[in-house]
């Protein structure tokens, strides 16, 4: 977990230098010689502070629970030691990744969030030898033929598709056929995979997709996107967003009294910050996730109890990130680079916080693709969202206009 110091060096303001790395302690006093060091890069401030400090919780919340299980037994009981680097914008990880590696002798690094941010980081970890396990959603993330590079959760493309085919499932079981839609997204690698997903399944289903819309990321001004939603005549809306546009894309749909199911695409939609700033208007709003707290309740648990807030999908993700690269040194006996990146291509377990990521299980293919992953829709009902669909792994039935939709 983060210090204490930490925090209230955060709290006061003293936030990392882009590219800096900050050293935390978990459950030991110093780095003893028997440490196994996993680097965490993650964006710690600007932007996305919100999804990167949640997703390093989750990772030192891992560290935590492995090292309390007796650490890696495999190496006579090493203590996972956790090294983290922020990284506020995605032209800062080259340079951040390098200095992370050639100062601290990481056995493999976990993160980040952001996928731009993964695609840069992983040509350095590439050139290294050094394995990155990652929560990101873009496709050229394991798609570039990368020896070193392992994706927890599915593709930004298998993420788009989720979102149409799990709407349009909860439509037609509420009576409802649905013809047209509307795709909104960031103009990064994160929406641009999401939203080809969501264009290709659409296609697919010979469903119009009426308007199809990418905004530069940190947009000020939603009005035009939604004077173009409201002209469009759409039935459902597919945001792709990160929090202070998905902020701006409700409040001004729900301040214009448009009432038309809205399908977030993960990223803003499913953190505490969502709901603290729409309040009421975030109700019901669903949005695919790759994780979510109710689908592994004992860690959900543990964060609440830590964190006093519940537990997000990139902090289950990384959670189980790390928990894979401890699997990995455990299965190879050893903390070399390169050991833990043959361990880990061929890791095959549904034990641990594996259990946390849809489908319960860890198998990277050739690639480096968790093919076992699977996307779920989360939705708002208070202070949490909750998992609805699909049926093997809902906690509530969905709601659907209002309706519950059996």
């Amino acid at each position: 977990m983060m210090s204490a110091s930490f925090d209230r060096r955060r709290a006061a303001g003293v936030m990392l230098a882009a590219g800096a790395v900050a050293f935390a302690s978990f459950l030991q006093p110093a780095h003893a010689a028997d440490d196994v060091v996993v680097g965490v890069i993650q964006p710690l401030s600007g932007p996305n502070a919100q999804f990167g400090i949640g997703a390093e919780r989750g990772t030192a919340l891992a560290a935590e629970m492995i090292n309390a299980a007796g650490g890696i037994k495999a190496l006579g009981g090493a203590r996972i030691k956790l090294v983290s680097a922020d990284v506020p914008t995605p032209n800062t990880a080259a340079a951040t990744t390098q200095r992370l590696i050639s100062q601290n002798g990481v056995s493999a690094v976990v993160g980040a969030f952001v996928s731009s941010t993964t695609l840069a980081a992983s040509e350095v970890t590439e050139r290294a030898g050094i394995p990155l396990v990652t929560f990101a959603f873009a496709d050229q993330i394991t798609g570039r033929g990368y020896n070193y590079v392992f994706q927890v959760s599915p593709k930004g493309t298998v993420f788009g598709a989720a979102q149409f085919d799990y709407a349009t499932a909860i439509a037609k079981a509420a009576g409802e056929k649905i013809d047209k839609i509307a795709i909104l997204y960031e103009d990064t690698a994160y929406g641009t995979a999401q939203a080809k997903g969501l264009r290709e399944a659409a296609q697919k289903a010979g469903v119009a997709v009426v308007l199809d819309e990418a905004y530069p990321l940190g947009i000020t001004d939603v009005s035009p996107l939604v004077n173009k939603l409201r002209a469009s005549g759409a039935q459902i809306a597919f945001p792709v967003s990160y929090l202070n546009d998905s902020l701006l894309i409700i409040r001004a749909l729900r301040q214009q009294q448009i009432d038309i199911p809205v399908i977030g695409g993960a990223a803003g939609y499913i953190i505490p910050d969502f709901k603290k700033g729409l309040g009421d208007y975030a109700e019901n709003v669903l949005s695919v996730a790759a994780a979510s707290g109710d689908l592994i309740p004992e860690l959900a648990k543990k964060y609440k109890e830590k964190y006093g807030t519940f537990i997000t999908h990139e902090a289950i993700i990384h959670a189980a990130a790390l928990d894979a690269v401890a699997q990995a040194m455990e299965k190879a006996g050893s903390s070399d680079p390169q050991k833990v990146r043959d361990a880990l291509a061929t890791l095959d377990t549904c034990t641990g916080l594996a259990k946390g990521v849809p489908g319960g299980c860890i198998k990277f293919d050739k690639t480096g693709l968790n093919a076992s992953a699977f996307p779920v829709f989360v939705q708002w009902r208070g202070d949490e969202p909750v998992t609805v669909y699909p049926p093997q792994a809902a906690k509530a039935e969905p709601i659907w206009r209002g309706k519950p939709v059996k």
